[in-house]
Parts: C-alpha cells; structure tokens; sequence
C-alpha cells in the first residue's frame, strides 16, 4: 500500500494522527486511547478532510469499543450509540463521518461475542483505512488521462494525504499526472481562513518537487483571465444525488470563474462521500465555525474587537458547474443523478 504520510495509523491500541493545526512549521503526532480524544482532534481540525474524518471516526469507535467495559453485547451497544452521538457531533458536513459509524454500527448490532465485536471493530476501522488509500490510488489513474501536457492545474484548501488517510483526492489525482508529466505547474489556493493551502497543500506540494505556486484566495480571477490555469481540480466533503458538491469556503467562487473561462472544472472524491440521499445540494448542512478563525491569524488579532463576524466553512458548488466528478469506480458526468447511482451500485 503507497502511503505518500501516515496521517493516521493504529500504533498498538492507540489512534495517532500527525497535528496539522501547527504544519508546516512544526511535525508532531498525537496519541489517543478514547473516542473523546479522537472527537476532540476532529472538532479542531487536528485531522481534517472528509476520508481522513471518516478513518478517524472509525477508529474512535473501536477505541470506544474498548474503553467500555460491558460484558455483554446490549451493555457494548449502549456504549457505543453514546460514542456514535458524540463523534457524529463534530462536524456535520463530512459525509464520511456518518458512513463510517454506518460501518462499525453494522458490525455491534449484529448478535456476536462482545470480544469478538471489539476485535472485528478494529479490523475493518484499519480496511477502511487501507481502502481509503487504494481508492485515491484508483482516482488519479482515471484521472489523469483528462489533463493536457505541461497542465496548470489550480487546486483550492488541501485534499491531499492530509486529507485522507494518506495519499489525496484532488492531490492524489495531480501525483498521478506529475509521474506521467512533470511538466505540470500547480497553483494552490491558500484558502481562508484556515490557510489550508498555505500551509498543507503548499508542504505536500513541496516534499514532493511538484511545481506550485501559491496564490491567495482573490488572486485566481486574474490567473483564469490571462489563460495560466487549464484545468481545476478539488475534493469534496459531501456530494448530493445530483452532482451539487460540498467542498471548502471558496470552491463555488472557483467553479464560477472556471466556467466563465471555459476552463474544465472536476471533483475527486470517494465514491463513500455520495449521499443518495439528498436529493441536491441545498440539503447539505453547512458547518459555520468559530469567529476567531476570521479575526485572528494564529494568535494575532487582524480584525476590530466585537465585529459581527460570518464563517461558513462549506459552499456548495451546483453540479452545472461540474465538468467531471471522479470517484475509485471512474470518471461521472452529466447526469449525476444516474452516473452517479451507478458508482454507488457498482460499488
């Protein structure tokens, strides 16, 4: 298995995910032995990113599997419905956090030996994390064929190894051009007001040697004006039955100026972030995050003290605006609605 970071792994009976609050200036890993701990690092953007959420959810139900002290199946299920509340709090937009508690709630329900359900909690919380990485794999292969020589590729906020469990939606999709073309120069967004591609995307780029420039947020119009940007590419933190995506504050401005320009825009994510179940993309919650984030760069007050302050941390781009969307299974276009129940179903 090609994992480019270890963003998170099993280390004996303990969840430990690198800090990327503090990337890239510093590199340091932290140990969780509950599924508080792991609930914690999620509601903080210790780990970010909707398929590193969902392998982080997993494992913070195992944890919880293990913290509970139950002896018999109907104590462990109490236990774990409690846990499943608390982690399904964190952030409400990331699709592949209910998923995963779908996929662990399929396994503690199911009449067994409350050791046996630990054990086989832990198992699949480690598949999934293991499929989560050949599933990027995948995507960059169908991917990359869709890109021209020499692209400039402008990607925006990090769906990279950080964002998965270490290899990339978007930034899995651009690796795969790069070893077929280095020739390829990216433009990352920095993406306020978390600075997700100044300081995660711009790093990843980095350790690699992939050509990038970083760009702030109001600067891209300019590039797609002077035709320097061929194609766009971005993850996804929940995609709606008919192709309306879910992505960071910032994309829908993207899409709109790419297709003003007539510059292909695609979408690379797990076929796990579709939710069927909304019918379009209005019904996608909308996480609204701490004020702080928008008066503050780090510690350093930037704003005026008691300014009302708005911070969405989603938009949602219209599937029209949607040239492709790239999942494990292939590449989906119009009509999503059908396109992308097949996915689904083939899954």
């Amino acid at each position: 298995m090609t994992y480019i970071i270890k963003t998170i792994e099993w280390q004996g009976d303990e969840v430990v995910m690198i800090d990327q609050r503090i990337l890239p200036l510093q590199e340091e890993y932290i140990h969780h032995t509950t599924w508080q701990e792991v609930g914690d690092s999620i509601k903080t953007m210790v780990i970010r990113g909707a398929p590193a959420i969902g392998v982080a959810t997993a494992m913070g139900m195992s944890l919880a599997a293990m913290q509970s002290q139950a002896a018999t199946q109907e104590e462990l299920k109490r236990d774990l419905d409690e846990a499943a509340r608390g982690l399904f709090a964190t952030r409400p937009t990331a699709y592949n956090l209910g998923w995963a508690l779908e996929q662990m709630a399929g396994i503690y329900n199911e009449p067994g030996d409350v050791d046996e359900i630990r054990a086989r909690m832990k198992d699949r919380s480690q598949e999934i994390l293991d499929e989560d990485v050949a599933m990027c794999i995948a995507m960059g292969e169908h991917a990359a064929p869709l890109f021209p020589q020499g692209a400039r590729i402008l990607t925006h906020c990090n769906a990279g190894a950080l964002a998965t469990a270490g290899y990339g939606t978007a930034l899995g999709v651009i690796r795969s051009v790069f070893r077929r073309d280095p020739s390829i120069h990216v433009f990352a967004d920095e993406t306020r007001p978390f600075l997700q591609g100044a300081r995660l995307t711009a790093w990843e780029l980095q350790q690699e040697g992939i050509p990038c420039s970083l760009i702030t947020d109001n600067m891209s119009g300019y590039f797609f004006k002077e035709g320097e940007i061929d194609a766009v590419v971005v993850g996804s933190d929940r995609i709606a039955g008919n192709g309306d995506v879910a992505n960071k504050i910032g994309t829908y401005t993207v899409s709109v100026l790419a297709k003003e320009h007539g510059v292909p825009f695609y979408v690379a994510a797990p076929t796990s972030t579709v939710d069927l179940s909304l019918a379009d993309g209005s019904q996608i919650p909308i996480e609204e995050r701490d004020p702080k984030e928008v008066t503050h760069c780090g510690s350093r007050q930037i704003a005026p003290t008691g300014i009302g302050v708005r911070n969405p941390a989603f938009d949602v781009t219209p599937h029209a605006n949607v040239t492709a969307i790239i999942t494990e299974m292939g590449v989906h276009r119009e009509p999503y609605s059908e396109s992308l129940a097949e996915a689904k179903k083939g899954k």
